[in-house]
Order: structure tokens, then C-alpha cells, then sequence
């Protein structure tokens, strides 16, 4: 299939760029670890209240950090997308028969396989301070944790591509990301929020996901957020997949 095939492509030739420079990988990370290193143990305290939720604070707050690195690891990809239109790449490309989705298709799959490896570094370090989770609750949020690079990954190169400015985009990622982040519950569950907050953090699906999250680290698979975080999560994606192909298609041609 020619669309799998150009895919293929479009990855393998930006992971080969990516490896060139691995340590903007470790650099992403930085953020992250310094919310479990300096921030997770202000926590501890908090276990005490029943609104915090069942488990040790590493249990509660990791999945919400993992959540993060998805959030904030593929939003910014779109940097590079406008290096590459300004630098002729994407020009060059569309002189060739690839195909458009490929393009967008590929680029995302990279970034997942990079949130991936950081996904992972992040859950050592956490297992190294004293993490207790659920080895498939693990795993299973994990695939949460792709589902949300993904739409945050095709959003943000969609954005790049009608923009295609970096003083026009940081604001406008800025603009979206930290209400998106505090609705989210990701650093304190938002069962401590007030009624008001937590009605209006229930408009984010985001907030759907880091709740299914924690509900699978402590070993509730059958629980409702289960269901309602992969559900929001995997129609999110699809929309964003949809509207974005839609537009590469329109506007790379």
C-alpha cells in the first residue's frame, strides 16, 4: 500500500534526524524530572486526605506526569515542521509522488517512538524513588499516554503548516497548553478541585485521560474513567487525524 509505504519513509528519515542529535531528547525530559524529583515528594503529606485518592503519591502523580511529557513533548514538533518548509524540504517534497498524508502520518510516528523511550525513562526513575503500580495498568496507560502525543503531534504541525511562523505559533501553543495542563488534574487530582473547576475540567478530555491513568497504576481496570479516558482520548485523535489530513492534503498540494 502506497500510503504505508511513504509512511514509512517520511519516519524512517526523521528518526534518522532525531538520532543525530539524541540529546534533545534528554532535554525534554528535564522539566518532567524535576516535577518528580522536587515536586512529587511535597506530596506526601496530602495521602492523608481521602480526596487525594487511594495510594502512595508517586502512584497518584506519575500518571498525570506521563500525561505531561505527552502533552509538552509533541506539541512543540511543529518547530521543526516550519524549518522544514523554509528550508525548501517540504517544497522538494511535493514535487515528488509521496503521498501528502505520509507526511504528516510519518513525522507523527516518530514523535510517539521519542515520547515512548522518555515515557519509559520516566517510569524507571519513578520505580527507583519507590513507584508501586500495576505492571499492566502501566502498560495499558501507556497506550493513553500515545493516544494523547499523537493529536497534541498532528495538531501542532497542522498548526505549523497554516501559520508557518515560529513567533506566531509559541503563543498560540502557550495560549492552549496551560489551561489544557490545569484542567487536566495532572499535578493534584482534581477530586481536591471545587465543584465549579471540576465541572468545567470535565469539557477536557485530557482530564479524562489522567484520570484513567491513575485508575489503572492502582490496578482499577474495570472503573468507569477507564473507559470514558480511552474513549475521549481515541475520538479526540481520530477528529484531530481527520481535520489534519484534510489539511495537508489541501494545503501541501
Amino acid at each position: 500500500m502506497k500510503l504505508v509505504h511513504d509512511t514509512q519513509l517520511i519516519f524512517s528519515r526523521s528518526l534518522q534526524i532525531t538520532l543525530r542529535n539524541p540529546v534533545w531528547i534528554m532535554f525534554g525530559l528535564f522539566q518532567p524530572l524535576c516535577f518528580l524529583l522536587l515536586f512529587a515528594p511535597l506530596l506526601e503529606k496530602l495521602t492523608e486526605n481521602p480526596a487525594f485518592g487511594a495510594g502512595s503519591s508517586l502512584a497518584v502523580f506519575t500518571p498525570g506526569l506521563l500525561a505531561m511529557i505527552a502533552l509538552y513533548s509533541t506539541a512543540y514538533v511543529g518547530f521543526g515542521f516550519i524549518d522544514d518548509i523554509r528550508s525548501g524540504v517540504i517544497e522538494r517534497m511535493r514535487v515528488t509522488p509521496v503521498s501528502r498524508t505520509a507526511l504528516l502520518l510519518g513525522r507523527s510516528l516518530r514523535d510517539l517512538v521519542v515520547l515512548l523511550c522518555q515515557s519509559l525513562f520516566l517510569l524507571c526513575i519513578a520505580w527507583l524513588l519507590g513507584l508501586s503500580a500495576s505492571w499492566l495498568g502501566v502498560f495499558l496507560s501507556l497506550g493513553l499516554v500515545m493516544l494523547i502525543g499523537f493529536a497534541m503531534s498532528i495538531t501542532s504541525y497542522s498548526a505549523a503548516l497554516i501559520l508557518q511562523s515560529e513567533d506566531a505559533l509559541a503563543p498560540l501553543l502557550n495560549f492552549f497548553l496551560l489551561p489544557l495542563q490545569l484542567l487536566a488534574g495532572i499535578t493534584l487530582p482534581l477530586t481536591l478541585a471545587p465543584n465549579w473547576l471540576q465541572k468545567l475540567a470535565s469539557c477536557n478530555p485530557l482530564s479524562h485521560a489522567v484520570s484513567a491513568a491513575r485508575a489503572l497504576f492502582a490496578g482499577n481496570y474495570t472503573d468507569t474513567s477507564v473507559i470514558l479516558g480511552f474513549v475521549s482520548m481515541i475520538l479526540v485523535a481520530t477528529i484531530a487525524f481527520y481535520y489534519s489530513s484534510r489539511l495537508f492534503k489541501k494545503m501541501a498540494e
